[in-house]
């Protein structure tokens, strides 16, 4: 959601910023720009609806020169996507122009207050506001560009990540943030600045990396060192984080779409998310979470998991995971309700925090208020750094490598494998799992990537069979114990990529209302392995059946009943029931994209949607 990239070296800035919004095209947006200063001291600024490609386009034969610009693609909260309310902004001397992530709330007040001393708006957008803002207080008391920055943002309520340049000092960009992620990469020999949303727009420039905390703001001037102070005018310790980054995760590596490139990724993610972990010849599972925490995860009264999205759905599976093998109260609610639902939470609790880019600003505002109600806080997430890793007490990175297409694939199963991992081994402390047990999951999760490479290999043959579901206007996907949320994760990329209207249910709640739906034009999904509820799954298939619903089903390999009853099946290798989850959700995941491919949608950038959602 909005990307930020900014540059002040001795390099020509234009190609590090259009590359930088490339790399965050997959946060999803509807228009972007671009500031460049030349060094006669004009601002060119270039901004487009629509993709970056679009902004390129524009930008050929114009001044494109200057080492030192802002860019920015925009996910619009204020005002229509369009050019005007596109950024970069300038404020009305021309002076200053500046980017911005998160939502100003008192932006209306500001506004009218602003417009009494002689402002006027070119945009409807609170961005505008805050930049105008910042040349007021500047106006006003004489002050430098940082000083006017910390000043205005001081009056200002509701999160911000922004980048500011002033053309009369053309050697400094200035940063700042409040709970929207903003990071500074610091190049060679201090000598340049690389201003980025996430690591990903920094990548091969600098592995040294500031990610700025809440109510920070960054000075970078050319050729010295990285100022940073809190609005306060306290001076921060600088302390820059080595990342290691690979580049190449970065592009399609030969396939047509991330998503699909993501989704063959999950074998080879999952045996890194396992690494060091699962540890067969030691017949053991170790986190270092567990080991440095253990008395406060074993004790634990209760747990609590906040997450959104897919996410959500990880969590559910995460709850039944602990519940069977830790016998531990396990509680999941929706990031964006728990605040405002005045939970009972406190010490003793663990609240899992789960988001892939470790940004989600509802999972970080619920967070806050269970730190603040004396909880412990585990952090589950896949971007190093990030900001509900720095805030969380402990946690377990999922290592599946950077995510780049919108519908999330291997970081669900890579959340998944984490609370298969974290089950298994706060069982075993608290002696709720028994040995032959745990055992015998510590091999099968070692054999998941190969089964989920035997499920890869029927791409194609989804592919042939999506064709006949492109057209279709709703789907049912139903699912009973672990696989109830692989139904809810199913009907969920479904909507996303193909924007086909699809419901997952438990499959005994279908006779509760949605069986009201069923007649011959609604494909019914429905996750049929093998497990301890299969009889009465095969109950649910026939009610569908009776009522002429086309029944598409996800079955164990060598499953004769269920082929008699349904329309198409498609197998995958046998598991462990609290495994199977990591297997079912795969063909999920082809269906999805190939039905959204068959319609010509654009799977890696589906419409209205992004993948890191840094507002509420």
């Amino acid at each position: 959601m909005c990307g930020i990239v900014g540059y002040l070296g001795y390099r020509d800035a234009y190609p590090i910023l259009i590359k930088g919004l490339h790399r965050l095209e997959y946060r999803g947006y509807d228009s972007a720009g671009v500031a460049l200063l030349n060094d006669e001291g004009k601002l060119n600024i270039y901004k487009a609806v629509g993709k970056v490609s679009n902004l390129e386009k524009l930008a050929v034969g114009q001044d494109q020169s200057g080492s030192v610009g802002i860019a920015h693609t925009r996910w619009a909260t204020h005002g229509a996507p369009n050019e005007v309310n596109a950024h970069p902004h300038l404020s009305q001397s021309g002076d200053l122009t500046m980017v911005h992530n998160g939502i100003i709330e008192n932006a209306g007040t500001l506004r009218e207050q602003l417009k009494e001393k002689g402002f006027h708006f070119r945009s409807d957008t609170d961005t505008e506001v805050l930049l105008q803002l910042i040349e007021y207080t500047r106006n006003k008391h004489g002050l430098d560009l940082a000083s006017s920055v910390r000043v205005a943002l001081k009056k200002v309520i509701g999160a911000y990540a922004i980048a500011v340049i002033d053309r009369n000092t053309p050697d400094t960009i200035i940063a700042a943030r409040k709970s929207s992620p903003l990071a500074v990469g610091i190049g060679e020999d201090n000598c340049e600045f690389f201003i980025a949303s996430d690591a990903s727009p920094i990548a091969g420039y600098t592995n040294r990396i500031v990610y700025l905390k809440d109510e920070e703001v960054a000075v970078c001037r050319r050729d010295k060192e990285l100022e940073v102070t809190t609005l306060n005018e306290d001076h921060v310790d600088v302390q820059a984080k080595e990342i290691d980054l690979d580049v190449s995760m970065l592009d399609k590596g030969g396939f047509p779409h991330y998503m699909l490139k993501e989704i063959f990724e999950q074998p080879h993610c999952l045996r890194d998310c396992m690494r060091g972990r699962v540890l067969p010849a030691h017949q053991r599972i170790v986190l270092s979470a567990v080991t440095e925490h253990r008395e406060e995860l074993i004790h634990a009264k209760r747990y609590l998991m906040v997450s959104c999205g897919t996410s959500w759905h990880a969590a559910l599976i995460g709850k039944q995971l602990i519940e069977q093998f830790c016998r531990i109260p396990v509680e999941v609610a929706y990031a964006s309700e728990f605040r405002y639902s005045n939970p009972v939470v406190g010490p003793g609790d663990v609240v899992f925090a789960i988001s892939q880019s470790g940004e989600t600003a509802d999972t970080l505002s619920a967070v806050q208020l269970a730190k603040n109600n004396g909880a412990m806080v585990f952090g589950i997430v896949n971007a190093v750094g990030s900001s509900i890793a720095r805030v969380s007490d402990t946690g377990t990175y999922i290592h599946v490598g950077p995510e780049i297409g919108v519908a999330s694939t291997k970081a669900f199963t890579g959340q998944t494998t984490v609370f298969a991992m974290l089950a298994l081994a706060i069982g075993r402390e608290r002696g709720t799992v028994d040995e032959a047990t745990y055992l015998e999951a510590l091999e099968e999760l070692q054999q998941i990537p190969d089964k989920i490479s035997r499920i890869l290999e029927q791409s194609d043959a989804i592919r042939d069979l999506a064709q006949d579901y492109a057209g279709k206007r709703n789907f049912l996907y139903l699912g009973r114990g672990m696989n109830y949320p692989v139904a809810l994760e199913g009907a969920l990329k479904l909507k996303e990529i193909s924007y086909i209207h699809a419901e997952g249910y438990p499959a005994a709640e279908m006779k509760h209302g949605p069986i009201a739906l069923v007649d011959e034009d609604m494909p019914v999904v429905f996750l049929a392995t093998h497990h301890n509820l299969y009889e009465k799954i095969l109950s649910n298939m026939q009610e569908v059946v009776a009522r002429r619903g086309k029944v598409l089903a996800i079955v164990t390999e060598g499953d004769e009943q269920v082929r008699r009853l349904a329309d198409k099946v498609i197998e995958i290798p046998s598991t462990l029931n609290c495994l199977v989850p990591l297997l079912s959700v795969v063909p999920l995941q082809l269906l999805a994209y190939h039905i959204a491919v068959a319609k010509g949608l654009d799977v890696d950038q589906p419409r209205n949607l992004a993948k890191s959602v840094t507002v509420e």
